[in-house]
């Protein structure tokens, strides 16, 4: 018995010390297919496991890099437009203010000003005191906002004076005085109507006036000198003596910018000081 149990023994001791050198045997003979099937994946399907091993090192970057420029794109557009809002909001607020308030006086919108015309005269805000004025900031280098809003204010001038005989002055204000000089001002001018006064400045005198007009304007595309201004597109209408009276927005078309300007006029008080 204690025989045949040691032979047991014997015998599972060979088979493991068997299974063990197989093993080996295989594990080598297997490192070395494995090495082979390893070198024929590398050599055969290289190309698989090098776009593989792109994709995996090179996708967390790229995706990265997406994730933070839409980021980027989509908290520019969110900073424009609350910057939009808030300016509109203002403008909405003081020319409400002004109306319906019960003791207000001048609306904090508009103010003391130092230009220069198309002409290259130097202008001040006294320059068009006792006439009615229609004001509008813009930039020459515009493609289709500026052009559309000009075209409709002076279409809307002339109608005013077709249909009260009340005479309205257009005013453009640049908000690009890097590009926009006297002569480039004089030459934009002239495309939309003959009593359109143009005005630019130094970008201190600018950025003074467009903040006294709740005016807001931001640079958004540059390559080189190409560039774009963000802007706000309102026209506003100036009493004789060059108190905001009433803002008109992008909506309003010809019809309406003429009859809401004549109506204001007509129904016009001055604010007694």
């Amino acid at each position: 018995m204690r025989l045949d149990r040691m032979e047991t023994g014997f015998m599972s001791y060979r088979f493991l010390c068997t299974s063990s050198s197989s093993n080996q045997s295989n594990s080598g003979s297997g490192g070395s297919s494995a090495g082979a099937n390893s070198g024929n994946s590398e050599s055969s399907g290289g190309s698989q496991k090098t776009e593989q091993g792109k994709s995996i090192r090179g996708s967390p970057v790229s995706w990265m890099s997406f994730f933070l420029l839409v980021c980027t794109g989509a908290g520019l557009v969110y900073y424009y437009d609350r910057e939009k809002r808030r300016h509109i909001e203002d403008i909405t607020n003081a020319s409400t203010s002004a109306k319906e308030g019960p003791s207000v006086g001048k609306a904090a919108i508009g103010g003391p000003f130092s230009l220069i015309d198309h002409n290259g005269k130097p202008v001040t805000e006294k320059d068009f005191f006792g006439k009615w004025t229609v004001v509008y900031f813009g930039f020459t280098h515009c493609p289709d906002i500026c052009p559309d809003e000009l075209q409709k204010l002076a279409a809307a001038v002339d109608k005013i004076k077709e249909n009260s005989g009340i005479q309205v002055v257009p005013v453009f204000i640049s908000v690009d005085p890097e590009r926009d000089t006297v002569e480039q001002v004089g030459e934009y001018v002239k495309e939309f109507h003959p009593n359109l006064i143009g005005l630019t400045g130094s970008p201190e005198e600018i950025k003074k006036t467009a903040r006294a007009y709740r005016v807001y304007y931001m640079k958004t595309e540059e390559e080189g000198s190409d560039y774009l201004v963000d802007h706000s597109i309102v026209m506003y209408l100036m009493d004789p003596k060059m108190e905001f009276v009433k803002f008109f927005g992008k909506n309003n078309d010809v019809d309406m910018l003429a009859d809401g300007i004549i109506k204001e006029i007509k129904q016009y008080k001055p604010v007694k000081a």
